[in-house]
């Protein structure tokens, strides 16, 4: 299911990329944020001290509470960063690590 408008918006050839395994499409010009919001996920990292669950908050690069792991890179923020074609972005815990469950 996705959360997006698409009635008469030509948004091009859409793409994937991994979130903690799963598929997540997106499309060009479009942020890590914008395409997992659109597929329903809230939950970006994880707090260092008490774990508590962190998403998207100003969405425009302020505040850093929607960090994920990129291709291995941790704290990225995903307001900011484009979405590509193939990458694998995972929940980001505490100061870096990828989510393991």
């Amino acid at each position: 299911m996705t959360r997006r408008i698409d009635q008469g918006i030509d948004r091009g050839a859409a793409f994937r990329f991994d979130f903690d395994g799963q598929p997540v499409v997106a499309y060009p010009g479009e942020t890590v944020a914008g395409a997992l919001l659109a597929a329903g996920v809230a939950r970006f990292r994880t707090t260092a001290r008490s774990a508590m669950p962190r998403g998207l908050y100003c969405g425009m690069g302020m505040c850093w509470e929607c960090l994920v792991v990129i291709d291995g890179r941790p704290s990225n923020r995903a307001c900011m960063t484009e979405a590509r074609p193939g990458m694998r972005v995972e929940t980001q815990r505490g100061l870096g690590g990828p989510e393991r469950s």
